[in-house]
């Protein structure tokens, strides 16, 4: 009788308060869940629109031998510059032309809040100058100085912008022809995704702007609708 009673004993009912609980906590995991997948969504898509305004402003103007761009899963959008359109072989100088284009071209991202970062590239031919010893200090002048340009030129905010040279290290086509060196000559801008705390003060910018801009047209209407 003894062994039959404990075979029928049945264990204490679970509190209320931990089911509550336990389904608040899997909603809260739900929600944060669809928040990242609707951040990166957004910034997927806003990075989109950057790229669909610089190519754009690429076809329009037969830019396509000096100015492409594509989207990278890990980096973020990528525009390349082409060394042959921007330096003299072994220089750091941006050509004056090239300016005009490039200043066309970064003026489309200065309202967005991306990090960028700028990163030089060169081939694998040796250099060795009094100013530039080897590969890396020619590709991180170069993009040191795009950097500059676009800080004093287009007034970028200085805590957006990083600058990085690579060498020949990075390359993009094997280094065994002269088209594919000419092809591993180049200037990256890297336009970094946004992270959910940029994009949620991003959004919060966006809506003051617009509450702004609403504000400033109901006072331009009143004095017309008192007349």
């Amino acid at each position: 009788m003894a062994l039959q009673k404990i075979e029928e004993a049945k264990p204490p009912p679970t509190p209320q308060w931990m089911t509550s609980y336990g389904d608040l906590v899997t909603q809260l995991l739900v929600f944060f869940v669809m928040l990242f997948a609707l951040s990166a969504a957004a910034t997927e898509d806003q990075l989109k629109k950057i790229k669909e305004r610089i190519d754009g402003y690429v076809l329009a103007n037969s830019l396509q031998s000096f100015v492409s761009t594509q989207l990278s899963q890990k980096e973020g959008l990528i525009i390349t510059f082409s060394e042959k359109y921007m330096f003299d072989p072994g220089k750091a100088e941006i050509y004056p032309e090239a300016k005009t284009i490039i200043r066309d071209v970064m003026s489309l991202l200065t309202d967005d809040p991306n990090r960028i970062t700028i990163e030089g590239h060169t081939d694998n031919t040796p250099i060795r100058t009094s100013q530039f010893p080897s590969n890396w200090e020619l590709s991180t002048s170069r993009a040191t100085n795009l950097l500059r340009f676009m800080l004093e030129d287009l007034s970028f905010e200085p805590k957006r912008l990083t600058a990085s040279g690579y060498g020949e290290y990075h390359p993009v086509s094997p280094g065994d022809t002269p088209e594919n060196r000419a092809k591993n000559r180049r200037v990256d801008v890297v336009v970094k995704r946004l992270d959910l705390d940029e994009m949620k003060e991003w959004n919060a910018g966006l809506s003051a702007a617009a509450k702004q801009a609403v504000t400033r047209g109901i006072v331009e209407v009143k004095p017309q609708t008192l007349q």
